[in-house]
């Protein structure tokens, strides 16, 4: 090896430093993945400057051998693809790539996971220093459009730029799969699950894993086991941004939130109708009992636009009314932070697999819903 092709390598390594594994958010050079490195001359002599006697750049081969974490990652080109482009940016020699692509062996995998562990240890959100907004989505009552809700902010947050996760916590009545047209289980690295990715945020659901089509008969303790698995055993990384759609009401899951996410900030959701606010206030109410702030209302549903005319097909004034009572109730301001249309688009978008907000490539609308969600995404983050 000459002190050209170290030069090379040691250049080229630092650029893999960049490349960060999309799962894991963090470069492939500090998670181990790069085995090694070696660069050739492409004509096979041993000369040891970069450029050949006319002044142009010399060609080099240069082999990569890159260990990823899982056998048929569906990640590995999108990393192969961003490794060409370090290598691409080499600025002194021509250099051609060549990337063999293997898996950890088992003990490196158990090494790696055992190292992310206790690096991040328990719950990660609950370390000191934490950037993560939390926002539990509540209602009081089943079918006011609650999972709706969570599932079109997660994807505006996304879409506005924010590192977005989402956590299933309605583990009866999950839909979030659906509603972002997941049909894949999150990968199991060791013990340890990588979120599924769908329109920019990472979800996870119990709808995700095999069985979950059958009735679930989960008591207590088990329902609070499975949040605490959703919070410690996935690779979150630091997301600027976490939404968890709890279960109606304010049983066992809602406690358990208020328990291990104390600095989570409920957002009740409610319809105009008395029946769904008088219920929403409930929900809201459970923050007189554990350590939980509500930060606002939104009211899902308020009109229907038909020939230019809001038609007030629930009534109105529910998310004023859960507003008022939980502003003295508990003595800060809970505001009314939206008012959200009836729009029969929400319905059939979401169920196709892709929150209604997003156009078909991925942007945010701009159109009425999604200024409204928009806005109430600003809004929440301010």
């Amino acid at each position: 090896m000459t002190a050209d092709t170290r030069h090379i390598e040691a250049a080229i390594y630092e650029r893999l430093s960049r490349v960060i594994d999309p799962e894991l958010g963090r470069s492939v050079t500090d998670l181990g993945m790069i085995a090694a490195i070696n660069a050739v001359p492409a004509d096979g002599g041993t000369d040891a400057v970069e450029t050949s006697g006319d002044g142009q750049a010399k060609t080099y081969d240069v082999t990569i051998q890159v260990e990823l974490t899982v056998p048929g990652c569906p990640l590995s080109e999108t990393i192969t693809n961003q490794i060409n482009g370090a290598v691409a940016s080499y600025p002194d020699a021509r250099l051609t790539p060549h990337i063999e692509v293997t898996s950890m062996s088992h003990d490196k995998l158990a090494d790696l996971v055992a190292d992310l562990k206790a690096e991040r240890k328990q719950n990660p959100f609950n370390k000191p220093g934490i950037k993560t907004r939390i926002f539990a989505i509540a209602s009081g009552k089943g079918g006011v459009g609650k999972s709706s809700v969570t599932a079109n902010l997660a994807a505006t947050f996304s879409a506005l730029g924010y590192d977005t996760a989402a956590i299933d916590a309605d583990i009866y009545g999950f839909s979030l799969p659906k509603l972002f047209g997941v049909h894949t289980q999150p990968t199991n690295l060791n013990g340890m699950l990588m979120p599924v990715t769908a329109w920019g945020v990472k979800l996870i659901s119990i709808g995700m894993f095999a069985g979950a089509d059958r009735a679930i008969l989960w008591r207590g303790p088990r329902l609070q086991r499975s949040l605490e698995q959703f919070l410690a055993d996935v690779w979150w990384g630091e997301p600027d941004v976490l939404l968890l759609d709890l279960a109606p009401g304010t049983g066992d899951m809602a406690i358990s939130v208020a328990q291990a996410l104390p600095n989570a900030e409920l957002v009740v959701v409610t319809t105009p109708q008395p029946s769904a606010s008088d219920v929403a206030v409930r929900s809201g109410l459970v923050a007189l009992q554990v350590p939980m702030k509500v930060r606002g209302v939104v009211e899902n549903m308020s009109w229907y636009e038909h020939k230019g005319e809001q038609l007030r097909i629930f009534g109105e004034g529910g998310g004023e009314r859960v507003s008022e009572q939980l502003t003295d109730a508990l003595g800060y301001d809970v505001p009314l932070m939206a008012q959200l249309p009836l729009e029969p688009e929400l319905r059939e978008t979401g169920e196709s697999g892709r929150p209604a907000v997003l156009t078909p490539e991925g942007a945010l609308r701009t159109d009425g819903i999604g200024r409204e969600f928009r806005a109430l995404a600003e809004r929440l983050m301010r």
